[in-house]
């Protein structure tokens, strides 16, 4: 089977998923739970790409648990997050701009369809280091892409870790964390994020696949421009007058020693 037409039934099967998820949201009415699914997603594609494509190397094996790991780790960490605290912000805001009446309907279409079809277009480098199997041997790609990984989910983890120590200590309330990871980047969690999924990226020049790699730079793109960075500085300015000193020494997303002032 092509690579074209394993990547379109995966397009299928998120629909599918997302759909249900959907449902879900409506008797729970509770959007927020699209994003509790944002790794297990990932994570359902890497796992049918690795069912659909031939053969068994190390290299399927190590991507499969690179996701796996990622994935869930996510998946943990937003459940605890979140758990008890409602819908978020971003939805409730939503529901009455379009109305308690319509958003039920609405949601489908401008979350559930629209993070489907980007988790699709994102997951392309999972099926790019899975579809060529013929050596059962990693490459030089593959170790950098692995040492990316590891990179991403220290920042990943580390930063979220330390954030959620910061919050729940009561003397930080209104204070702005530039310790740890948050000493280099002021988002160590995206950052975190985005080399995953460039480790992911090499993995898949590992395997001789090249254009699918643009599921990492719009991996990149959206967490830079779209859903991460740019959105949480507008808040984080209007919030924390602090911040702003914190964006004069310290850089925005590539980690690197703070600017002395």
């Amino acid at each position: 089977m092509s690579f074209f037409h394993i990547w379109i039934q995966a397009l299928g099967l998120i629909i599918i998923l997302m759909s249900v998820l959907w449902i879900l949201s409506i008797i729970l009415k509770n959007v927020s739970i699209v994003d509790l699914f944002w790794g297990p997603g990932f994570v359902a594609s890497a796992l049918y790409y690795f069912l659909k494509t031939d053969g068994l190397c190390t290299r399927k094996l190590v991507l499969f648990g690179l996701v796996a790991i990622w994935g869930f780790r996510l998946f943990a960490y937003l459940t605890w997050r979140n758990t008890g605290k409602g819908e978020d912000f971003r939805y409730r805001e939503f529901r009455k701009k379009y109305g308690v009446k319509n958003y039920w309907w609405i949601s489908y279409f401008q979350t559930f369809l629209l993070q489907g079809v980007l988790m699709w277009i994102i997951s392309a480098p999972l099926l790019g280091a899975q579809y060529t199997c013929k050596i059962d041997s990693l490459n030089v790609f593959d170790f950098i892409g692995i040492i990316f990984w590891i990179i991403g989910i220290s920042f990943e983890t580390g930063g979220d870790y330390q954030l959620a120590r910061f919050k729940a200590d009561p003397a930080n309330k209104g204070k702005v964390l530039d310790k740890g990871f948050w000493r280099y980047t002021r988002h160590p969690n995206y950052f975190g994020d985005s080399a995953v999924w460039w480790g992911f990226g090499f993995i898949c020049l590992a395997a001789g696949s090249w254009l699918p790699i643009l599921g990492s730079i719009l991996m990149t793109a959206l967490i830079i421009k779209v859903s991460g960075v740019a959105l949480l500085e507008k808040s984080l300015k209007e919030q924390k007058p602090q911040y702003r000193d914190y964006i004069e020494k310290t850089s925005a997303f590539l980690p690197w020693f703070p600017k002395k002032r």
